[in-house]
């Protein structure tokens, strides 16, 4: 299994979760990590999924698998 890493810049964490935009509707989603790395999304790791924050007046959805 191939490890992937955090997208932001100078960090090497191992990414947990994926991260898109969606300008239409000012929404940022961030889910599981996707199967394979998607062009026009964002892998963060554990660190920087908990600091995220959104523009304002954007809305932020989170999405959990349960276990």
């Amino acid at each position: 299994m191939i490890i992937r890493e955090c997208s932001r810049p100078s960090c090497r964490g191992e990414a947990v979760t994926t991260l898109t935009y969606d300008y239409r509707d000012s929404l940022v989603v961030v889910g599981p990590l996707s199967p394979t790395p998607e062009p026009h999304s964002y892998d963060l790791c554990s660190v920087h999924t908990d600091r995220l924050s959104a523009p304002q007046g954007w809305q932020v959805v989170r999405y959990v698998v349960a276990d």
